[in-house]
């Protein structure tokens, strides 16, 4: 069973050894499996890693914000060391406070992510959602998303000091568009990354509310706000199918209404009851290489399902790909493995 941890009287469940594979959603794994596949990603990853220094992004955010510990916001540094407890996480990730009037968090850094909260996010929300939104970020830890969000933050500056030259900057869109369409499927997971640590639907869901334009929760109909989010798969149009597609192309974030609603159908599922009753995948039983193809199909799954659910008609054209990508995705990875035994057994 998994541990509790709460000074108010009531329990929070604490993960000793949990998988992040736990809260994953499968779209974000086949997106990142499928990212990890895509012609000239490793190349780019090397340059990448290679031209980008990770303790200048530590001396800027140490000079330029509020290192956050028991002097200097102590409630967030209780927050910061509460989620790090609950999700069993080691070190405990610092995290800042800089000057900006949005309300955005991020998790940067490759060999020691830290996140960066802007004075807007935590003006806007309370302690409750402060640990949601801090939850979040260290299921962005916890993953190993930082150094793909990293990556994407770099080649997003590298494209804009490479505008002058039109044909060397096509060169990024392809990897830079895979790199933003994963990451918005990685903010569904660390939503759910930060459910676990708040444990506390209502909470969530206020925190959404407020990021998507609330002033005061109190005055919203969250049924009416998670309405929108069916009203907005409902379309029954192709053109508004197409509008919706064109919409999120460029976007790294879900769209909020349509992300709260994602929250709460997991709040509610048996998946989510069960890792609070302590039934989750652990660390410690994890396969040392991890299964891109297995992951692929389980999100060729995933697509499907919502598909064939949607009432977007142009989602349901496309009801039977996942089936197909499933099967493709097994095959080839059948025969990719195959053929680099075989090189092995010939070298040998």
């Amino acid at each position: 069973m998994a541990d509790s941890d709460r000074g108010d009287g009531s329990a929070r469940v604490r993960f000793p050894g949990i998988s992040p594979r736990a809260y994953e959603h499968p779209v974000d794994r086949g997106a990142l499996a499928t990212l990890r596949m895509a012609p000239g990603f490793a190349e780019v990853l090397k340059v990448v890693t290679g031209s980008f220094h990770e303790r200048g992004e530590q001396l800027l955010a140490l000079s330029s914000a509020i290192r956050v510990g028991p002097t200097q916001y102590p409630e967030i540094d209780a927050l910061r060391h509460e989620c790090a407890r609950i999700l069993d996480l080691d070190p405990v990730p610092d995290v800042f406070v800089a000057r900006g009037a949005e309300p955005q968090a991020m998790t940067i850094g490759m060999q020691t992510p830290f996140v960066v909260l802007t004075t807007g996010l935590v003006e806007l929300l309370d302690l409750d959602g402060l640990r949601f939104a801090v939850g979040h970020e260290f299921g962005h830890v916890l993953s190993g998303h930082a150094v793909y969000r990293t990556m994407l933050l770099r080649l997003l500056q590298l494209r804009l000091s490479m505008s002058w030259t039109p044909m060397s900057a096509l060169g990024l869109r392809a990897i830079i568009a895979a790199l933003n369409e994963w990451f918005r499927k990685a903010e569904l997971s660390c939503d759910r990354a930060g459910l676990l640590c708040c444990q506390d639907p209502a909470a969530a869901l206020r925190t959404q509310v407020l990021l998507a334009g609330g002033i005061d929760p109190s005055r919203i109909d969250t049924e009416a706000f998670l309405r929108q989010a069916s009203e907005y798969d409902s379309v029954d149009s192709i053109r508004d199918s197409i509008v919706k597609l064109r919409n999120i192309e460029t976007l790294s974030h879900p769209l909020a209404v349509v992300r709260a609603a994602q929250v709460q159908q997991w709040a509610a599922s048996e998946e989510y009851r069960a890792i609070l009753a302590g039934d989750y995948p652990r660390r410690d039983a994890e396969p040392p290489h991890r299964d891109w193809a297995a992951d692929v199909k389980a999100a060729a799954r995933a697509y499907k399902k919502s598909f064939a659910t949607s009432a977007d008609p142009l989602l349901r054209v496309f009801s039977d790909v996942g089936e197909a990508v499933s099967g493709a995705a097994g095959s080839v990875w059948n025969r990719f493995t195959a053929r680099g035994s075989a090189n092995t057994d010939e070298r040998g």
